[in-house]
């Protein structure tokens, strides 16, 4: 074997995960997770929400704004810490689920959060709820 050939990266088989990303909901991880609560789809963001685990969360948010006229709450009451890798996979979820004819809104009580949207100029964009919305006439 030429020294090269450890360079190479094989490709996916058939049935790989490859194969499935974009179908169905996304692997379990431990920095998110999904559920339907009526009429919306909560993606819950737990832990440490940085560089290294953004994209765990982008999955989630991914797939929650696939569908047409998504309606999207992003729980981020659980999060420890929060920077601006987890904003930029809020923003592209956020402009996916509008081109979609949907929206993605964010809940948290948490300061550290406001000022972290406001710093951005987010805060607008994103105005924090303080709980899930429990009757119908919050969830419009």
């Amino acid at each position: 074997m030429t020294p090269d050939a450890y360079d190479r990266v094989p490709e996916p088989s058939e049935g790989t995960a490859a194969d499935l990303l974009g179908s169905g909901p996304p692997a379990a991880n431990t920095h998110a997770r999904t559920r339907t609560d009526g009429s919306f789809t909560v993606v819950e963001a737990l832990g440490e929400i940085d560089l290294a685990t953004a994209e765990a969360l982008g999955e989630h948010l991914d797939a929650a704004t696939s569908g047409a006229r998504p309606d999207v709450l992003v729980d981020l009451r659980a999060v420890e810490f929060f920077d601006c890798s987890g904003l930029r996979v809020l923003c592209r979820a956020e402009a996916r689920a509008r081109e979609r004819e949907g929206r993605l809104r964010i809940v948290s009580d948490a300061a550290r959060l406001h000022r972290l949207l406001a710093g951005a100029g987010l805060l607008r964009r994103f105005p924090p709820l303080p709980g899930l919305p429990e009757g119908p006439e919050e969830r419009t």
